[in-house]
């Protein structure tokens, strides 16, 4: 039979004749101390060991955990329940004592053990067996023996283990408690890592094991001592002496964890980062990278976070030892550095603003020491960033419109930074009329733009022009920089331009199941010139100040009549659609600047667009019909098939597509003539693990493909890929004289439960060679990350002929809750 007890503070304990056994009768008062003690002393002994960083300025690879809610305290009635299988009074000792199976249950938190003993004498409070301490939050505490005083402040813990929600766990042989403020564990066991269910006995993936590890709560630190980091019980790494604040710490002064990294031209550099935190909403890291070649590059990071938004400064600067490594190229110089920032706020629920900013000593340092701004923009395995971008914004998001103001000067990593221009500002707004027009929908759209570059933007597009640098606005040859040569891709000068269009539309289905959809626009540009007259630019456009009023009024007819089949295994859906455009004919065609509407890939996707230009700088003119079909079919089963095929054409006025502007836009789109090629598409998907899909466009005339792209995906629980095909004609207005073709392929399989090998390569058909390709493995689990990838990108310099191709080797180490190291070699060479 079980013994329960209800004890109340400062009244006596009402006698029930509920134990097996007892000794000699008589009237006892228990102590209001024991009510706290049992439950409290515990509590006042152990670590709360909870996930954590050193710093917040330590960012890590893992999925945080979402942070739990912090349970309400519980009511402090005074009132613990002792359940056991006795209760034994010793008045004569003046002790209590709690046998077999005790539960106590206390504001929140439970204690079971085998017994529990208090000493009014001593005021000491003494469990044995099997002990585990559940609180209010989660934490789970063990022990075999636990021994504290009344007052809460000294006592010991001995075989002591501490599990918390945040699957942190600590265990040591002996814990002591003294002066209220200090816990010393001996022989004590740090890890983030989960047991192995199967044995868990078994050493977890990594632990830190001390000799003492001391708790300073005042601090707020733990101190290691004769530490040693062990993966699967094997010692990797021995540290005399180390400390970091104790799990209950977010944000805490101290070093980080440093990181590696190797370049020729810099040598070997090791960064020792250290944090200081010195405001509750502020904080400052200095993060100085000591160079076995250049010397010491100095860098520091602070940020600031408010009620409604946070930025951050980060500054570089280093004296560089031997300049002649980085070759006559921008980095020979003595003194190095940069500077660049970011931020954001919200001016309610609708409005932020914000910045990125970047200043540079040259346009080579962030690549060259692969700072943070350099790594960030790296998007793929394939591709290195080739500019970074300052700019001021502002945005706004209503339910059924959007503002979006912005100026941008963009900073080239290749040195060209007299060819990209400076955008001061660029406003977009649209916006949707939430009730009806005429019976339809009515919206309407602004884009402005402010465009200023120094130098013409020239691109070579003929065999003469890429063997030689004519091309260059240095360059002296008679044929240099002509339309049968080179492209214009940007006007030196400025450039100003004001959009506004306005449209209607409204669809409708007939008693026949035809559904008619009329439309309507009217845009208007408002245009203004200044075109530096530099050599060659006279080639492609009239220098000097151009002003142009350009209105473009559209109206037009969309008709759709799908027939629906039902049958047993699915749906098929097949649906003629028939588009017709009236308009007039495209003012100043090919005569105005084209900075934002130089790319055009005709294809299924667009075939019934209004306007296939993709930009505001050109607009599609001249009457057009769009005709086409498409057959959808859903299986019941699962599963779906679409195919779309299509032409378009040209019904009279000019043709916006054959005409040669700065850049060709157009020309070889396969729009040029007044019967365009055929468009298809076919996408298949048989489940939710496979994907198919082809694009193709025919020539119209002798039926040859000009453009093919077919690309297969599949998913498994354990490994996915993806092939992708292209097969493109040449296009000598556009500077590809030969065609291409290649294959890009990437992969990654989850080898075991934590392992993925993953990779990507790009192997060029007509080279018959792999030019591109990367390969990387890593180990991801709760409590720790491993990566290694090599990868191989090409950077394009600035009078460099042929391309520089980098090599890089990065390597990632990370301990959830003590931090995360990075490491990483780069060369290069020339191919």
């Amino acid at each position: 039979m079980a013994a329960i007890a209800t004890l109340r503070k400062r009244s006596p304990v009402r006698e029930r004749r509920v134990s097996l056994r007892r000794r000699r009768s008589g009237a006892s008062v228990i102590p209001a101390s024991l009510t706290a003690a049992v439950l409290g002393l515990i509590a006042a002994a152990v670590i709360d060991v909870v996930a954590t960083t050193p710093a917040v300025a330590q960012s890590f690879t893992y999925n945080p955990r979402p942070p739990k809610p912090t349970p309400p305290p519980p009511q402090n009635d005074g009132q613990m329940l002792v359940q056991a299988t006795e209760l034994d009074y010793d008045y004569n000792n003046s002790r209590v004592s709690a046998v077999g199976n005790v539960q106590m249950f206390y504001n929140g938190t439970s204690v079971e053990a085998d017994k529990v003993i208090y000493d009014q004498k001593t005021k000491r409070l003494h469990a044995e067996g099997n002990i585990r301490m559940t609180d209010a939050g989660g934490k789970i505490t063990y022990a075999n023996i636990l021994d504290l005083s009344d007052d809460y402040r000294d006592g010991f813990v001995d075989s002591l283990r501490v599990d918390t929600a945040d699957a942190t766990r600590m265990a040591a042989t002996r814990a002591d408690r003294t002066k209220g403020n200090y816990t010393v564990f001996e022989n004590g066991v740090y890890t983030a890592c989960v047991p192995c269910r199967e044995n868990p006995k078994k050493p977890p993936l990594w632990q830190v094991k001390g000799a003492r590890i001391i708790h300073d709560q005042t601090e707020k630190m733990l101190y290691f001592e004769d530490a040693r980091l062990e993966f699967y019980g094997v010692p990797m790494a021995y540290m005399p002496f180390f400390s970091t604040p104790d799990p209950t710490v977010k944000r805490k002064s101290g070093f980080l964890v440093p990181t590696f990294t190797s370049y020729s031209p810099y040598g070997v550099g090791v960064e020792v980062p250290y944090y200081f935190a010195l405001a509750p909403d502020y904080d400052l890291t200095l993060s100085p990278r000591f160079t076995t070649r250049q010397g010491v590059l100095m860098q520091g990071e602070f940020r600031q976070r408010f009620v409604d938004g946070a930025y951050q400064i980060r500054a570089y600067g280093i004296n560089q030892l031997d300049p002649d490594a980085f070759g006559s190229g921008p980095g020979n110089r003595d003194f190095r550095g940069g500077v660049d920032t970011k931020g954001q706020f919200a001016l309610n629920d609708k409005w932020v603003w914000g910045w990125d900013g970047v200043l540079l000593s040259d346009y080579f340092f962030f690549s060259d020491y692969r700072l943070k701004q350099y790594r960030d923009l790296m998007q793929s395995f394939l591709t290195l960033p080739t500019e970074a971008i300052s700019q001021l914004y502002l945005t706004g998001v209503g339910t059924r419109s959007y503002f979006d103001a912005r100026a941008i000067h963009y900073l080239s990593f290749s040195g060209n930074q007299s060819l990209v221009p400076v955008v001061a500002p660029v406003i977009d707004y649209s916006n949707v009329i939430n009730h009806s027009v005429i019976g339809g929908e009515f919206s309407y759209k602004f884009n402005f733009v402010n465009l200023a570059r120094d130098q013409a933007q020239f691109d070579p597009i003929s065999t003469l022009a890429n063997t030689s640098f004519v091309c260059a606005p240095t360059s002296a040859d008679p044929a240099a920089r002509t339309p049968a040569n080179c492209l214009l891709r940007g006007i030196p000068g400025t450039y100003i331009r004001l959009t506004a269009q306005a449209q209607w539309r409204k669809s409708f289905t007939d008693s026949f199941g035809q559904i008619w959809t009329p439309f309507a626009s009217l845009r208007a540009d408002a245009i203004n010139a200044d075109i530096s007259n530099q050599p060659g630019v006279s080639n492609f456009i009239q220098p000097g100040t151009t002003q142009a009023l350009r209105l473009m009024p559209v109206v037009g007819l969309e008709y759709r009549y799908p027939f629906i089949n039902v049958q047993p295994w699915g749906t098929t859906t097949i649906e003629p659609i028939a588009q017709v455009i009236i308009r007039p004919n495209e003012s100043y065609a090919g005569k105005l600047p084209n900075e934002d509407a130089q790319s055009l890939v005709f294809d299924a996707s667009n075939l019934f667009s209004v306007d296939k230009f993709s930009g505001y700088d050109r607009v599609e003119g001249g009457g057009r019909a769009n005709v086409g079909a498409q057959a959808t079919t859903q299986f019941d089963q699962g599963g779906a098939i679409n195919f779309l095929f299509g032409q378009s054409y040209q019904l009279f006025g000019l043709n916006s597509f054959a005409v040669a502007d700065i850049t060709n836009t157009g020309v070889n789109s396969g729009l040029q003539r007044p019967q365009s090629d055929y468009v298809t598409s076919v996408n298949y998907s048989p489940n939710s693990i496979f994907t198919f899909s082809t694009r193709a466009r025919i020539d119209e005339a002798t039926l040859n493909v000009q453009r093919f792209e077919a690309e297969g995906r599949a998913s498994f629980s354990r490994w996915s890929g993806s092939v992708l095909y292209g097969d493109y004609a040449e296009q000598p207005a556009l500077g590809f004289l030969t065609r291409r073709r290649g294959l890009l392929g990437t992969g990654s399989i989850k080898v075991a439960s934590n392992w993925v090998v993953q990779g990507a390569a790009r192997w060029d058909l007509e080279a018959n060679q792999i030019n591109q390709y990367a390969v990387g493995a890593g180990y991801v689990d709760d409590c720790f990350v491993l990566g290694l990838n090599y990868v191989t990108s090409y950077i394009y310099s600035a009078g460099a002929t042929p391309p520089q191709l980098n090599h890089a080797f990065m390597l990632q180490l990370g301990l959830r809750t003590l931090g995360q190291t990075r490491g990483g070699s780069t060369g290069s060479g020339i191919r």
